[in-house]
């Protein structure tokens, strides 16, 4: 019955847990807004696409980046 081994862990799997909710928040508001800028300007949704998805792409990064420090 170590306690800071299972302390540990804990805040292991609940610093992923909150790096993984900021990142689904993260991507709902880029498809929002996405979304909103298409509506807006219609002509400019192939750009809009294209930061969309890399800015989805780096911030779904931020889950991995936390599981890599987990671990």
């Amino acid at each position: 019955m170590n306690i800071a081994a299972n302390l540990a862990e804990i805040t292991g799997s609940f610093h992923i847990g909150l790096a993984a909710l900021a990142s689904a928040l993260a991507v709902g508001i880029i498809g929002y807004k996405a979304s909103e800028a298409v509506g807006r300007n219609p002509g400019a949704a192939t750009p809009i696409l294209i930061q969309a998805i890399l800015s989805s792409a780096l911030a779904e990064g931020i889950v991995f980046f936390a599981i890599f420090l987990a671990k």
